[in-house]
């Protein structure tokens, strides 16, 4: 069976220096907030671009915790309505509903499964204060209408960045596009930890600081709680992975840009809707690879009974989902049929030749 992603053949490609730098983290007796955070979080900052980031436990948090800064900072206030993509992950609604905002979902693109930045406007009312862009799939959506639009409107654009790790706007990293971004560093993400993970990055003092300690229980000095905070702290062992994993990261995406590449190129089979290839390859980092077919558990069947694993990302749109009962009444048709439809292949950077060349040639079987 070709795995959907071998995480331990992934990992165990820095197998030597991960294991190095966690014995030596171990020994170092140190295990919350100490150097190997803030290494990463230095490296981090330097990749992206963005003077700040805040590590954080899990990429849910990253963005909880955005938002609830920018309450803090009375930038927001609940009931303020946030705009987020229909056909997003779930957890890019918890973050706005756990803080009291209100959810706006607009429709994707049905090319780019990316929000489609031409509805945003008509979408925006007198208490929507942020645009939530989700670099879905691993693909930049970012331009000069969008930042137009926020600047018109005065409204914070927050990245869900969760799965764009290393992709890039015109030389831009995404994280450093918007306001704020929140990270997930799930182990199945481009960039993974041994466990969960997330970070927040932002060009904004005042917001990284009011999130550092806010995700320390609200306090900036120890037993001294300016906020009501969380407990939302990166610990040293998943720094030092990640600070280890993102040196290669590049190369890596670089990889996953040719595995995305060759099954575009062989791919040949009129029933499957091919995932777009960017004219700049730098703006896609394929964290998924996404195909559409309107009988799609058909064709999920026929690759598992030919030996090839896929998942499904996601089979429920969140405005269908039981935890929304006040969306469900919503019909987003572009989400809707999105949701039926696609189906996720194998791509990660350790698929041999004889594997990328299977599952094209499974997918040019069916019929």
């Amino acid at each position: 069976m070709i795995k959907f992603l071998d995480l331990q053949k992934i990992n165990l490609l820095h197998q030597d220096e991960i294991e190095a730098r966690l014995i030596k983290t171990f020994r170092s007796g140190w295990y919350l907030l100490g150097e190997e955070v803030k290494q990463f979080e230095n490296n981090l900052s330097a990749y992206i671009g963005a003077p700040h980031a805040i590590g954080t436990a899990n990429g849910l948090d990253a963005l909880r915790l955005i938002f609830k800064a920018y309450i803090e900072l009375g930038v927001m206030q609940p009931g303020d309505e946030v705009i987020v993509p229909a056909n997003t992950y779930i957890a890019s609604l918890l973050a706005i509903t756990d803080n009291n905002l209100v959810p706006v979902l607009v429709e994707p693109d049905i090319n780019t499964y990316n929000i489609n930045i031409s509805l945003i406007e008509e979408n925006i009312s007198p208490k929507t204060k942020a645009i939530m862009i989700v670099h879905l799939y691993g693909q930049v959506i970012f331009d000069a209408e969008l930042k137009a639009l926020a600047q018109k409107h005065n409204l914070k654009i927050i990245e869900d960045n969760a799965q764009a790790i290393g992709a890039a706007w015109q030389g831009v990293r995404t994280g450093n596009l918007g306001d704020a971004a929140g990270f997930s560093f799930y182990p199945g993400k481009n960039l993974g930890a041994l466990g969960d993970a997330g970070a927040v990055t932002t060009n904004d003092e005042l917001l990284a600081n009011t999130i550092r300690a806010l995700a320390n229980y609200g306090s900036e000095e120890k037993y001294v709680n300016k906020f009501q905070g969380l407990n939302s702290r990166l610990d040293e062992m998943q720094a030092a992975v990640l600070d280890i994993k993102l040196q290669y990261l590049d190369t890596e995406n670089g990889i996953r840009r040719q595995v995305a590449k060759y099954y575009n190129e062989n791919i040949k089979n009129p029933l499957i809707i091919l995932p777009e290839m960017p004219s700049d390859g730098n703006n896609h980092v394929w964290h998924l690879y996404v195909i559409r077919t309107p009988e799609r558990d058909r064709l999920q069947k026929h690759l598992a009974d030919n030996g090839v694993q896929t998942l499904i990302h996601y089979p429920i749109p969140p405005h269908k989902q039981e935890a929304y009962p006040q969306l469900n009444h919503l019909s987003l048709p572009i989400t809707e049929q999105i949701h039926r439809e696609v189906l996720s292949l194998p791509i990660s950077p350790v698929l041999t030749e004889e594997e990328i060349k299977k599952v094209a040639d499974t997918i040019n079987n069916y019929k």
